[in-house]
């Protein structure tokens, strides 16, 4: 059993969910062939999703809720991701020995997650003990003590992990980028919260969280595997029945949150005691349900991913590979393509050793970033819809790979779109679409940068800037 934040391969994989709006432009029939998703909604919200594998000897299920940080306030920063840590503590029934033993008899695995704008709590087991579970999760997130002691003693605890964090220069350069990318807004803090909050957060303000943000209508039960739909509308029935009703219930993926406001902006932490300089970049993306969600899917997969340490990384077909592999500018980099409810963060993120040489690498990054608005090539296109498509697949490898696929689709989105709802919606998109949504979101667009290590070779925001607009005209 464990509790930890959002790992950064969860990250990239969320980047692949699928939004409604994409689905109605570009998708086409359904795989009838495929498992099916069952979908249910009970009188009180709760949502019930499952997918039945009847040959399959284990299952995972689990509750995704539609909240996550942002739900919070500068305040309460870090109270979804303390509840996550306090919800193996023990409940009005079990303790946290005996909670912990029962899950080990079961010989289960319970796990949670806290993102920026969802909270999961999920358990693998064996067929036989699918009630168990779901009885089990049930318990933790209607019944956790939130003990005084508890919380006393997990504050240090959550101390360590953030040191752990500050310690994995990706993560500490994404939440620099979000916090000025969304400067004073909830999409600009970090999960784990700050310093302060985690030592001041009371039983009060968690309790508060839960009561507003922990309510049926924002709530899905997923079961994959050996599950069947109607035991687990069952299980719902018995166990979730009690859950709140938000005062203003909305449906699933159309949270309300105030407008976010992407800003133009930089921040750098130097540290010369680091070998490299770890730097992002990003542009204001799209959100789940935007109709241009799967052009920049694709435009992000034709930049890809380069290591060079990797034994093919010369041969790579991307072409900013070839040239940072030529000059040896980064030891690696990594596109992203991150959504939310309503807006997102599109850019690289770049490793370098070649200190004298990052202007020269942030220069060809940006003037790829140009050639996407006015010459992509077909192939390369083709290409990232292939790689993209099959990177989908392999990702839905196990039950509990399943579970989060279905579970973050409904829960953004509304509903779940089968695997070959995707690879048609990844198909229809076209050469002339990358070049429309390049010029519409990168074309002459701010940015957002943020940059951690040996900074001092990275040129000016302004000039970087001037750079870009120089390379368009």
């Amino acid at each position: 059993m464990a509790s930890r934040i959002l790992s950064s391969s969860l990250k990239r994989f969320i980047r692949k969910g699928v939004t409604p709006n994409a689905v109605r432009r570009f998708a086409a029939a359904v795989d009838v062939r495929a498992p099916v998703t069952e979908v249910t909604t009970l009188p009180n919200g709760l949502t019930i999703a499952t997918e039945s594998h009847p040959n399959a000897m284990t299952a995972t299920v689990g509750v995704w809720i539609d909240a996550g940080s942002r739900a919070e306030t500068d305040k309460t920063n870090g109270a979804a991701h303390f509840l996550e840590h306090m919800a193996f503590k023990g409940t009005n029934k079990r303790s946290q020995h005996g909670l912990e033993l029962e899950v080990e008899n079961l010989g289960a695995h319970l796990n949670a997650y806290t993102s920026r704008e969802q909270t999961v709590y999920y358990a693998k087991s064996f067929k036989k003990d699918v009630g168990t579970s779901v009885e089990i999760i049930s318990d933790i997130l209607q019944n956790s003590k939130l003990e005084e002691g508890a919380i006393e003693r997990e504050r240090d605890v959550i101390l360590r992990e953030q040191e752990e964090v500050d310690k994995q220069y990706e993560e500490v350069v994404f939440d620099h980028l979000h916090s000025v990318a969304f400067q004073k807004q909830a999409l600009g803090r970090t999960i784990l919260g700050p310093r302060e909050n985690i030592l001041s957060l009371k039983r009060g303000d968690l309790e508060n969280y839960i009561k507003t943000n922990y309510t049926s209508d924002r709530m899905v039960l997923v079961g994959t595997g050996g599950v069947s739909h109607d035991e687990m509308k069952e299980l719902a029935n018995k166990h979730f029945s009690k859950f709140p009703v938000s005062d203003r219930r909305t449906p699933l993926g159309r949270t309300a949150y105030p407008k976010t406001s992407f800003v133009g902006s930089e921040v750098r932490i130097r540290d010369d005691t680091m070998p490299t300089c770890n730097l992002a970049i990003a542009v204001e993306g799209v959100g789940w349900r935007s109709n241009d969600y799967f052009p920049m899917l694709v435009m992000q997969s034709i930049f890809g991913n380069w290591d060079r340490s990797l034994g093919a990384s010369p041969l790579l077909s991307s072409k900013l590979s070839t040239i940072v592999a030529e000059n040896n500018l980064a030891n690696s980099f990594m596109s992203f393509s991150t959504s939310y409810s309503d807006t997102g963060l599109w850019g690289i993120y770049l490793v370098t050793e070649n200190l004298m040489q990052i202007d020269d690498l942030v220069h060809f990054t940006l003037r790829e970033w140009t050639r996407m608005s006015m010459s992509p090539m077909d192939a390369e296109v083709e290409r990232a819809k292939s790689q993209l498509k099959a990177s989908m697949l392999l990702g839905l490898d196990g039950t509990t790979a399943i579970a989060e696929d279905i579970g973050r689709q409904i829960v953004t989105t509304g509903r779940r779109y089968t695997p070959k709802e995707f690879e048609n919606a990844v198909n229809a998109v076209t050469t002339s679409e990358i070049q429309r949504v390049a010029q519409k979101y990168l074309w002459d667009k701010d940015f957002a940068l943020a940059a951690v290590g040996r900074v001092e070779g990275l040129f000016d925001y302004n000039r970087i800037r001037a750079d870009m607009s120089s390379m368009m005209y």
